[in-house]
């Protein structure tokens, strides 16, 4: 059993402050530094904080400008906010549409594949989304859809992006772990295509037992048939996906650094608008304020945590404290997984991934690493952690995905549409979280091949 001792009770009350003050509805990264603020004054009060470590916050900053992985964000967003407002995404849409229409289901399915290809490009759940359910649920209401089959396979494949290569929330976890961006990548790769596959699976499956829910496009709506639309698909198809493997590629086998591969595939998507004469200077300008404003969130909420973290852990030693608590589960290994997933996930159903990574995982590394995790695990580990959110972005009533998706609804989808219709995939998302747990090599197998 674990003993408070001396003022280690002022950790708790300060981590306990934070989460009172962030449900209040203020921004995570006032949260950080306000909290910050008030119990370091209070441990200088008591005696027990130094005000001289407040002189190691430049350097942190300045280490954290310094971080060459962390310059794959801007890139990353920028590479898909440039397909997106170019109309090259939807374009893309459509044409899988045309392909898969026949099929029962068949407009779901290309929803799917569609939000898996741009989870590989934008690495940003709420502009995938946002995009998805623009261009697909107005087509998908028109041809009779189901409105929950038609929401959920948007949500749930909208928030690919949380887990397909080059994922923001892998290159913020890469940095919070301590391992490296291209081994998340590969370790992930895997286990988000199964997610995706399993998706596919389920909407033309039960669009086949229950035919009314997801109709066959009909046939006068086939508009493009043989060489013409072989064309189309040569033309709008090929190149988003040869630039995607290509950026995934040099990553997975070191050719590339992920910072590297980002800048070329901003490039490669620019030029793509080009050669597809959807360049303008006004989505340049679009696409570059989307990426600023993602941006700025991030680098912000991380120099707010740092400054947290001084006084939590080097301050009031908050982390040694709850590291203890962890290390002494009852359960050893398994007690911590279970206890990490499960604060991971009810944080994910309020907080966006990036505050998540920034408060839990400062505090879960260090007990992982206690209970005998080495780089290896801790991959395996950041991958679980990612799905968990993935998880935690759909799961109802409060997930993030579910509120991007109604922003953009048509009048006629309710709330309780796109609650319900998320169900089924959170079911499948679980079900494919425990399987990567009970089976670590479906996250190392790809790992262990790109290391050699």
């Amino acid at each position: 059993m674990i003993e408070i001792q001396g003022f280690e009770w002022l950790s708790i009350v300060m981590f306990a402050g934070f989460f009172m003050l962030l449900m209040t509805g203020y921004p995570v990264a006032f949260c950080f530094v306000g909290t910050a603020m008030i119990f370091g004054l209070i441990g200088v009060g008591l005696g027990i904080f130094d005000l001289n470590l407040l002189k190691l916050l430049p350097n942190r900053w300045f280490g954290t400008m310094s971080d060459y992985t962390l310059l794959a964000i801007p890139f990353f967003i920028f590479l898909g906010a440039v397909l997106e407002k170019s109309g090259l995404a939807e374009e893309l849409l459509e044409t899988i549409g045309i392909l898969l229409g026949p099929l029962p289901g068949g407009i779901a399915l290309a929803v799917v594949i569609v939000g898996t290809l741009l989870a590989a490009t934008t690495g940003v759940v709420a502009a995938t989304i946002i995009a998805m359910g623009m261009i697909s649920l107005p087509i998908m209401m028109r041809l009779g859809y189901d409105k929950q089959l038609a929401t959920g396979a948007i949500s749930a494949s909208g928030t690919l992006a949380q887990m397909i290569p080059p994922s923001l929330v892998l290159v913020v976890l890469s940095d919070q772990i301590g391992v490296s961006v291209g081994a998340l990548f590969a370790g992930a790769l895997i286990p988000g295509l199964m997610l995706s596959v399993c998706y596919g699976i389920y909407c033309v499956g039960i669009s086949i037992l229950k035919p009314g829910l997801g109709p066959p496009l009909p046939l006068d709506q086939r508009t493009l048939k043989g060489s013409a639309l072989a064309l189309r698909v040569l033309k709008v198809m090929v190149p988003p996906i040869v630039l995607v493997f290509s950026v995934l590629g040099s990553i997975f086998f070191g050719f590339a650094t992920p910072t590297e591969a980002g800048a070329v595939g901003a490039v490669g998507a620019t030029l793509l608008a080009l050669a597809n004469r959807r360049f303008s200077w006004k989505m340049m300008y679009d696409s570059g304020m989307s990426t600023m404003r993602s941006t700025a969130l991030v680098i912000m909420i991380l120099f707010s945590s740092t400054f947290f973290a001084l006084v939590f852990t080097d301050g009031l030693d908050g982390t040694k404290f709850v590291t203890e608590i962890l290390v002494a589960l009852p359960g050893g290994f398994w007690g911590f997984m279970i206890a990490a997933n499960l604060i991971v996930f009810l944080l994910g159903i309020f907080l966006e991934f990036v505050e998540i990574s920034f408060i839990v995982m400062p505090l879960l590394v260090p007990a992982a690493r206690l209970l005998g995790f080495d780089d290896t695990d801790m991959v395996w580990f950041g991958v679980v952690m990612a799905l968990n959110l993935q998880t935690a972005f759909v799961s109802p009533p409060v997930g993030f995905s579910l509120f991007y998706l109604q922003s953009v609804a048509p009048p006629e989808i309710e709330t309780a549409d796109i609650h319900k219709g998320a169900l089924p995939f959170v079911v499948i998302q679980v079900l494919v979280l425990i399987f990567v747990m009970r089976f670590p090599d479906t996250v190392l197998w790809l790992v262990n091949i790109a290391q050699r």
